[in-house]
């Protein structure tokens, strides 16, 4: 009897589970009512665009709301899909703050479009095939929330295969302004990128709709003229590497050529120009020669050129994020 009760209870969890329904959490997510450093939470826009993505975009949708972050504003832009993705996002509706589907002239007008309607202190946007981690909302604004000199973040690089599986996270890189003027940009992760509003402002309220392929990249170049980028030992995001119509790896030339076509470091000030030709001419006559890129006086006189800030990292005994210079 009671072998029979077992088969009969595995096998009703079974189709309970395969149908998609789970169970509530027995213990309720905890939500702190104010930051680590005692503010209220910032309000955080998110955009996600999308067109005919109805295989991804349920999980890039989920990966957003289920953060339960107490002051979202989540924007979801559609570009006419008719292959069910709508449905996706209507199912979901009573989490979003606002949605539309209709045609637009590619993917940086439709950001552009979700970014006219966002409000929030700190921004971004992900495409309708990636996801974010778990609590990625709550990282991002208690760092900007303990540190007001910092106006763009960065996480680790990471990456889900077809199936949405974690499959690599890559080590930390600091980035400087002075890795884009001299040719270093591969690649800051976009879907691991934050930022303020105030830079959102300064850098010209608007992303590059004239671009295919190259908007993020431009956008960072017009923000590293205002900030230093923050990278953060935590991950925030990741990208989905898919088998299938993935523009960002099938137009890979298109992209270079984009890259070159907004690079115009003409109107750079006199100081900017001056160290990156100090780069440059430790990159050709220092770094190549085994002997002399050996002595550390000049590898960490090149280092300082760049002018890194420090790494953000967690400390576990304080329980908060800090700037990390060493």
């Amino acid at each position: 009897m009671n072998e029979i009760l077992q088969t009969y209870t595995d096998h009703k969890e079974s189709v309970y589970l395969s149908e998609g329904v789970f169970p509530e959490r027995t213990t309720p997510k905890v939500i702190p009512p104010l930051t680590p450093d005692g503010k209220k939470w910032p309000k955080i826009s998110i955009v996600t665009v999308s067109f005919n993505m109805v295989n991804y975009i349920e999980d890039t949708i989920l990966s957003v709301i289920s953060q339960q972050y107490p002051n979202l504003e989540y924007i979801v832009i559609d570009g006419g899909s008719r292959d069910g993705t709508v449905d996706i996002i209507k199912k979901y509706e009573k989490w979003i703050t606002y949605w539309i589907s209709e045609p637009d002239k590619g993917m940086y007008d439709a950001i552009q479009k979700g970014f006219k309607k966002a409000t929030g202190d700190i921004m971004a946007y992900i495409n309708s095939d990636d996801k974010f981690h778990y609590n990625a909302f709550f990282s991002a604004a208690t760092i900007f929330s303990a540190n007001e000199d910092v106006e763009w973040i960065l996480g680790r690089a990471s990456f889900y295969n077809d199936e949405g599986t974690i499959v690599d996270v890559k080590d930390l890189k600091k980035w400087s302004k002075y890795n884009y003027y001299t040719g270093d940009y591969k690649w800051i992760q976009q879907e691991s990128v934050f930022w303020k509003r105030s830079l959102w402002i300064k850098a010209g309220s608007k992303i590059n709709t004239e671009l295919k392929y190259a908007g993020d990249y431009e956008l960072w170049l017009r923000f590293f003229r205002y900030a230093k980028l923050y990278s953060c030992e935590t991950v925030f995001a990741g990208f989905r590497f898919r088998t299938k119509d993935q523009l960002s790896l099938e137009k890979i030339d298109s992209y270079l050529y984009e890259v070159e076509l907004v690079t115009n470091l003409s109107t750079l000030p006199r100081e900017d120009k001056y160290s990156i030709k100090k780069i440059k001419f430790f990159q050709k006559y220092i770094l190549n020669f085994p002997l002399i890129n050996r002595i550390k006086t000049l590898t960490r006189h090149y280092e300082k050129i760049f002018d890194y800030p420090p790494k953000i990292v967690y400390d576990f005994y304080q329980k908060k994020f800090f700037k990390n210079n060493s």
